[in-house]
């Protein structure tokens, strides 16, 4: 979703005039694109204001933009006084009038509704993936999480809106759609009519579209996993062979503090499911570990489901407290060096799942989206229908390519492009 963000911002800014520099020094606009999911993560904002604020023009403007922004309000301008904007997730569209009139404050925070996404420039060119949120804001209220505060309570947009600028991107050179919201399985628009639409709606008129070739949606909520959706694995090519599922923990104990509205059993059988319409899909999810009242036990089984279920690629944290969370004032939080303990285990046996999962792919040969030069330059990284990175050595990308892999490791694939 940031990245969605940030890509309509930057379109919506070279509307105005503007154009993108990396140099801090040289810009007379500088915004943070901010995530509040994690303390570290809206600890790092000021510490970048900070150093923004040092080396920016003296006339330049600077804000942040984003979940943190709504986390901290009003309060960021008396953090950092000489701040000229502070604008929540649904408020960025906004940003033009700083522009106009650069002296001025403008907090906006109102989590509003979709009214962003009428007032955005469409693109003038897409990247090979193009994001497309289908819905914004959480109603599940997970103790934990502070979505529900920064991007308020679910609203799904106009079906023919999200197909209109999925077409759009297409046109302008997306190769894959990838499906985006807080809760992006729940999608849920009814029109005029009365007809209802659901996720699995966009998937197949997206799938009708001759230049896009791979379809995907992240983050997905377990119980919002409906039938049609499922077996649309089964029936659509183009629909990528791996999802993202959070699992959160594998104890039914904290499954159940953290209002999670499913246990183990449910998941399981959610995932069976997927695996009897689609026996090569992989799965991905999210971790937390130290939640609190987390006993030994329950973070064994946390461990246990990991093995159980493989999951090829993962997203691990130790809990972070947020503000108006009802996790933050529970009883029994559990100390940093225990959390730092736990995170340590958990990533060694999902790195474990994750490079015999890669070895497994050598000789094997996929179909791949390119996704651009390695830090080195001298290589092209690919990416699998699995979303593993392929190295490859060539002189000529090309946006698709089949590959033939030669090798992996916990991180990465290598291979060579076959005809």
């Amino acid at each position: 979703m940031n990245v969605y963000d940030g890509l309509r911002i930057a379109a919506m800014l070279e509307h105005h005039g503007l154009e993108s520099t990396d140099n801090v020094a040289d810009a007379d606009i500088i915004l943070l694109n901010t995530c509040a999911v994690r303390a570290k993560a809206t600890d790092k904002v000021y510490s970048a204001l900070g150093r923004i604020r040092r080396a920016k023009k003296p006339d330049a403007i600077y804000g942040i933009v984003g979940c943190v922004a709504r986390e901290s309000g009003a309060d960021a301008f008396r953090k950092i006084r000489d701040l000229n904007f502070v604008l929540g997730p649904q408020s960025y569209h906004k940003l033009p009038e700083i522009i106009k009139n650069p002296d001025s404050k403008l907090l906006d925070i109102d989590l509003g509704g979709l009214e962003k996404f009428d007032e955005l420039p469409p693109i003038t060119k897409s990247p090979f993936v193009a994001y497309i949120p289908v819905q914004e804001g959480c109603n599940h209220c997970c103790t934990y999480c502070i979505v529900p505060f920064t991007r308020g309570r679910e609203i799904s947009r106009p079906y023919n809106d999200i197909l209109a600028e999925t077409m759009h991107a297409a046109a302008v050179g997306a190769i894959e759609i990838c499906f985006i919201g807080q809760n992006v399985n729940g999608y849920k628009y009814t029109d005029e009519n009365g007809k209802t639409y659901r996720l699995s709606d966009l998937i197949k008129q997206t799938a009708k579209i001759d230049s896009v070739k791979r379809i995907r949606f992240t983050s997905s909520y377990p119980t919002e996993m409906t039938d049609d959706l499922i077996e649309l694995f089964k029936t659509e090519s183009k629909l990528l062979p791996f999802l993202n599922m959070p699992i959160q923990s594998g104890s039914n104990n904290i499954l159940q503090k953290m209002n999670r509205q499913y246990n183990l059993d449910e998941y399981i059988t959610i995932i069976n499911k997927f695996k009897i319409a689609r026996p090569d899909i992989q799965i991905s999810s999210d971790f937390i570990v130290g939640f609190p009242g987390e006993t030994n036990t329950d973070f064994e089984q946390t461990v246990d489901i990991a093995k159980q279920i493989k999951y090829i690629n993962s997203y691990s944290f130790k809990y972070s407290p947020r503000p108006h969370t009802a996790a933050a004032i529970m009883q029994n939080q559990i100390p940093e060096n225990i959390k730092s303990e736990r995170l340590i285990k958990l990533d060694a046996v999902l790195n474990d799942i994750q490079r015999e999962f890669n070895l497994s792919c050598q000789d094997k040969v996929f179909d791949c989206l390119y996704e651009g030069a390695d830090k080195t330059g001298t290589k092209q990284i690919y990416r699998t229908p699995y979303m593993q990175p392929c190295i490859v050595e060539t002189d000529n990308p090309t946006p698709m390519a089949r590959i033939k892999i030669t090798s992996g490791n916990k991180s990465c694939l290598h291979g060579k492009i076959v005809d």
